[in-house]
């Protein structure tokens, strides 16, 4: 039997990139998929169908989908896309929330609105998907099923790292792997897995980094057993394990997938402390200590006193 069989699956911005390659690959495993994208550019402008090449690709190999064109961002249409799957294939098991935009800049050139739109289509995309899911998956669960669902979030490096001229970008990413944590204490109860995946591979908004960037190339370009590291799919079998019933006891982690390799991250935790001996900290002497013994051990080559 397939990994996802008797699975349905709502995939977001799957039009192309990485969201394309979880689509391909969990329709591959015998999930039925509704293959979601606005059909924008990569800086959220525009509307188009997008959708439609995937679904026809996952038609072509002997896969069942349907195409949908919403924006995560809009309530009526998160909750819009959560009925269709249930309309169109009876439930819903698995939602993948990678949809997103990128409006780079320096954030003395960037805009309320650059910040505000990422934001939007990051965070509030995945909640509102998560939110409507949720709400469906706990009528089921009152009337009493069994359930084994999966909310399979995006975060990036940007987010958990840092990056240059992306204060927006980083600053949603952060906050979807928070946002993860968050709902995997909620859903667990009721039998949903919460998780989030941070990839990696050249797509429409690695392209716009850079001068050199190199040409995209979409996940269906790539040979059935063809190996590379930038391959935007690289992470979508990893996608498609977490989406099984082999990884219930999978929950609230995060999970960084670049090339061949796999590390599951920690949340925020103390890497070194100092006590203050029951005394109220003096802002005058606390410099020697801290430098001494708290941030000496942290700081990147930096060595104090």
């Amino acid at each position: 039997m397939s990994l996802l069989a008797g699975k349905v699956a709502l995939v977001t911005g799957a039009g192309h990139g990485i969201g394309r390659g979880h689509a391909l690959e969990l329709a591959k495993h015998g999930a039925k998929v509704v293959v979601n994208d606005l059909g924008g550019t990569v800086n959220g402008e525009g509307r188009g169908r997008d959708a439609d090449v995937v679904v026809d690709l996952i038609r072509a190999r002997g896969g069942e989908a349907i195409a949908d064109y919403g924006d995560v961002g809009d309530e009526g249409d998160a909750q819009a896309m959560i009925q269709r799957a249930i309309a169109e294939f009876g439930q819903l098991d698995i939602v993948v929330n990678n949809a997103g935009i990128v409006r780079d800049r320096v954030v003395w050139k960037m805009t309320p609105d650059d910040f505000d739109l990422v934001m939007r289509v990051h965070v509030r995309g995945t909640w509102l998907l998560s939110h409507f899911a949720a709400l469906h998956w706990r009528e089921r669960a009152a009337a009493g099923e069994r359930l084994s669902a999966r909310i399979i979030n995006t975060t990036s490096g940007a987010g958990l790292l840092g990056n240059f001229g992306q204060s927006n970008y980083a600053a949603a990413k952060a906050a979807i792997a928070g946002m993860t944590l968050t709902l995997s204490l909620e859903l667990a109860k009721i039998g949903v897995t919460v998780n989030c995946i941070a990839p990696a591979g050249n797509t429409r908004i690695t392209a716009t980094l850079g001068s050199e960037a190199p040409r995209v190339r979409e996940a269906d370009e790539y040979a059935p057993d063809e190996y590379h590291p930038m391959d935007p799919s690289i992470s979508s079998p990893v996608v498609a394990w977490l989406a099984s019933d082999e990884a219930a006891y999978v929950n609230g982690q995060v999970i960084r997938a670049v090339g061949e390799d796999l590390q599951v991250l920690q949340p925020w935790s103390p890497a070194s402390s100092i006590c203050g001996g029951g005394k109220r900290w003096d802002a005058s002497t606390l410099g020697l200590r801290f430098g001494r013994e708290l941030y000496r051990s942290q700081a990147r080559g930096v060595v104090i006193g």
